[in-house]
Parts: structure tokens; sequence; C-alpha cells
């Protein structure tokens, strides 16, 4: 049937767009499924007045970010998006864990900030793809303008957010706020032929 790779590629991006995170479109570019992923000569670099990698800097594969603690990390507060930009919604997720435990940064980047803000420790970090992430509360042990690998320990997990503690774990894109959980690796999608 001449449409049958069409609608293959087709329930692909959907099954993408409705399953996948933004951190997993371009495993569908790289399958070619889509366009092309980037040679690394189209890739722009940071912006060298500030640092701060451009938006539209094309997200590398997934599995470059990993969970900002050591397991067992529950979520004990989800991810809610605002409906606009300045309503209410929870712009992270909550982590329980252990007064002290250390607090690691879920993805290679750049420190952009590190200290207080309204009397809480809070760390963030520059990505890739213009992505931000952010750790609170925390006792930084980095601080603003370093360089950080996916799993260094950029401070340990001070009380204050939640009644028992835990970690808020916040992303964004420039302005949109992303579910950092959406970040995260889940593994491989693959589809197979289907003999029907």
């Amino acid at each position: 049937m001449p449409f049958y790779p069409a609608l293959l590629r087709l329930l692909a991006l959907v099954l993408a767009s409705l399953t996948c995170t933004a951190a997993a479109v371009p495993a569908v570019v790289d399958a070619g499924l889509v366009g092309h992923a980037p040679d690394r000569a189209e890739v722009p670099t940071p912006d060298q007045t500030s640092g701060i990698p451009p938006p539209d800097l094309p997200l590398t594969r997934p599995g470059r970010f990993t969970w900002p603690l050591t397991p067992p990390h529950p979520v004990v507060r989800p991810f809610q998006p605002p409906s606009t930009p300045y309503g209410p919604g929870h712009r992270g997720v909550d982590l329980a864990a252990q007064v002290d435990t250390p607090v690691l940064a879920a993805g290679a980047g750049m420190v952009a900030f590190a200290g207080t803000v309204a009397g809480r420790g809070v760390i963030s970090i520059d990505h890739a793809g213009g992505i931000r992430t952010t750790y609170e509360p925390v006792t930084a042990t980095v601080t603003a303008g370093q360089r950080v690998e996916a799993g260094t320990v950029i401070g340990h997990l001070t009380p204050g957010h939640c009644p028992d503690t835990c970690l808020h774990w916040g992303a964004r894109r420039g302005d949109e706020y992303l579910d950092p959980l959406g970040l995260l690796s889940t593994g491989h999608v693959r589809l197979k032929p289907w003999d029907g």
C-alpha cells in the first residue's frame, strides 16, 4: 500500500506529540521521521554577552537529563502549568528528600544563579536548547558562571519548601514553564513492522 510509510510517519509524530517530551522529539528527528538532525556547524553558539543558549538551539538526544536526587525521589507534588502567565499553578515538581541530601545538576550546563531569593537558597542552570532548570531550597556548593555536568553535586537540600523537606525542581524554556519530569529519558520508542 503506497500510503503505509506515510501513515507510519504520521502515527509516530502523533505518538511523539502525545507521549514524548520536548527532550524526546530529536529522537524522532534523528530516526529520519521528520526533518534532519543538525550538523555541528548548524548549531548556534550561546550569546557571548549573557552566556545563555539561544532558544532556537536544538535539543540533543534524550537521556541528557537525570534526576536531581539519588533514589528514592518520590514526587510529592506534580507539575501544574498555569493557564495564564501570572495564573496559579505549580511551576515544577516537588521531590521528597531529607535535609542535607546532595542536590545534583540534572544536566550539563552553566550555573546562571546561585544565591538567595526571598530567604531561600536557589540555583539556576542554563542548558542547551534554551532550557533552564532551577533547584530550591538548597545551600549552594557552586557559583554563577561555573560549568557543571549531569550528576555534579550543586548543593545540599535545606528545609523550607514543603511541610516535610522536599526539593522543588523547575524547568523552563524562555518564558514557558516545562514539566521537568519530561526532560528525563524513559527509554527508546521503536516501531516495528506490522504484519497485519
